[in-house]
């Protein structure tokens, strides 16, 4: 976990306004450190990122506002977390821009790595925010984690669905921490913390500006597997996050849309363009080739016997009767009730009526 007295020296070092990305990566990948930037002799600093940037790291001051928002840090748990970090998602230093630093509220896992993002507009139709629902909870379901904006309409839906299905999910914010945006998102995003992360590379205290959200959507998409477009116009921040994905090399899934309703000319021309169209989560996972279910994960991490695997293999969600199972699996009879036994003790399977049998999933 970052060191807390890190995180305040980000604070301190984002305060300055022309020290972007580039230049923070440049600085870290010189001084390895936020530390190391501040300590460093200006004419050091200055071969990095040019002499007047230098001193005005070299300037820089804890006054109020700054202790403020080391306050801050502190009461809500915010934690600066740099790319060289063990917690910073590993995943997303494989694309183009990546954020040197991120901030954090909840926690970011390596099984987050397994995620799809939902986006769409914020205003979206009931029928939009059903289908944003639908899918993240299908997601969420099978253990992929669902990315979003925690914007108005289709994002809120698709954190509520993931959420509503005890699930993870990740909200990347256009703005500092501290800021909850749209502010009727509050309690929204306390669940999020509690069952996954809201993040920004935004420093504490910046205010949602137009410009930070075309940014922070190469995030979005940086931390996804592939994107669900769900609602769009056809100038929009979603298509904006698109060709994000696009760059990225990332599968981009549209849901098709009435022909004459504005919030579906961005997703129907993107399947005019290319994406790929879509109906169920069940068709985006197969896509991306995310095989299995959350449970079905587990359960290969398991120490099953060899016959108690092959039967398992051999179930689904749709019944199967005991002698077509046995004559499948060419095993007889009492040799595979003694395998079903043990399976369904173990709680991975359920009994029906009729003596069928199905993989059982919580």
């Amino acid at each position: 976990m970052t060191d807390p007295n890190e995180s305040r020296d980000f604070v301190l070092l984002m305060s300055m306004a022309r020290l972007n990305e580039t230049r923070m990566l440049a600085l870290l990948e010189r001084f390895k450190t936020p530390q190391g930037i501040l300590q460093s002799p200006p004419a050091l600093c200055a071969e990095v990122v040019g002499e007047e940037i230098a001193r005005s790291i070299a300037s820089l001051k804890t006054d109020n506002e700054i202790l403020e928002k080391y306050k801050t840090l502190e009461q809500l748990d915010i934690r600066a977390v740099p790319y060289y970090a063990d917690d910073y998602p590993q995943w997303l230093k494989a694309v183009d821009y990546f954020p040197p630093v991120l901030f954090v509220r909840g926690n970011i896992l390596p099984d987050d790595a397994v995620a799809v993002a939902i986006i769409g507009t914020r205003g979206a139709t009931v029928y939009g925010k059903n289908i944003a629902e639908t899918f993240a909870r299908d997601f969420a379901g099978s253990g992929v984690s669902v990315v979003s904006g925690m914007a108005r309409g289709i994002d809120t839906a698709a954190h509520w669905g993931a959420l509503r299905a005890k699930g993870r999910t990740i909200a990347v914010l256009g703005c500092g921490l501290d800021t909850v945006y749209p502010p009727e998102n509050r309690d929204l995003m306390a669940e999020i913390i509690k069952h996954g992360a809201v993040i920004s590379e935004f420093n504490i205290g910046t205010p949602p500006l137009a410009q930070n959200f075309p940014k922070r959507n190469r995030i979005i998409s940086g931390l996804s597997k592939g994107i669900v477009a769900i609602e769009a116009k056809e100038k929009s921040g979603v298509m904006n996050t698109v060709s994000w994905a696009l760059d990225q090399n990332k599968d981009v899934f549209a849901i098709p849309g009435n022909i004459y309703a504005k919030t579906s000319q961005g997703t129907n021309r993107l399947i005019k363009d290319g994406a790929t169209p879509v109906t169920s989560a069940d068709e985006v996972m197969e896509a991306l080739g995310i095989k299995y279910t959350r449970q079905e994960r587990e359960i290969r991490e398991v120490e099953l016997a060899p016959d108690e695997k092959n039967v398992w293999d051999a179930l689904s969600c749709d019944p199967v009767i005991l002698d077509e199972l046995s004559d499948q699996l060419r095993i007889s009879t009492p040799q595979l009730l003694g395998v079903l036994l043990r399976l369904e003790i173990k709680g991975l399977i359920k009994q029906l009526p009729g003596m069928s049998f199905v993989r059982k999933f919580e």
